[in-house]
């Protein structure tokens, strides 16, 4: 990988892991325990849209770590990356059907994000009824995902005018 690649990657996981502090400083303002607005995802999509699913997914697969270790532990890692192991596997194919804008990607990955997270805690607390927690996450997810989509897609395109790879 070329070091101007790898230095762009760098400084975009750094902003990506500040966002992740900065959403921990926000109070949720319903009280829905586990409700995130998802701040570090407007950065992984830039990276989805710019670099690809493998990148995206080595990118979520840092950031999850890192912010599990500086903020949350290792449930937070373990929710962390199972949710992102399904978001960014919706993302990247419903990216690559060209059929859905940003904002539909990423709707569609804070949901999968979730139902992957609510997945994780029926398996880990051993107990089925916490899934009919999901209508709760999943609406919450589409406004998450409907305000970082639009912010990542407002990003993608000055990112685009500034960092073209024609330089």
């Amino acid at each position: 990988m070329p070091t101007k690649k790898i230095t762009e990657f760098g400084l975009l996981l750094s902003v990506s892991l500040i966002l992740s502090y900065v959403e921990t400083l926000i109070p949720v303002i319903i009280a829905v325990p586990g409700v995130k607005i998802g701040l570090a995802n407007i950065i992984t999509i830039l990276i989805l849209y710019r670099a690809g699913g493998k990148e995206a997914f080595f990118f979520m697969t840092l950031r999850v770590v890192l912010a599990g270790i500086l903020f949350s532990g290792v449930s937070g890692i373990l929710y962390g990356m199972t949710g992102g192991i399904f978001s960014i596997t919706i993302m990247k194919l419903l990216m690559d059907n060209k059929a859905f804008s940003v904002l539909g990607v990423s709707i569609a990955g804070a949901i999968c994000h979730n139902a992957g997270q609510i997945l994780i805690a029926a398996f880990v607390m051993e107990n089925i009824n916490v899934l009919y927690y999901f209508a709760v996450l999943a609406l919450t997810g589409t406004m998450s995902g409907l305000a970082m989509g639009y912010l990542g897609y407002l990003l993608l395109k000055q990112y685009n005018k500034l960092f073209s790879d024609k330089q």
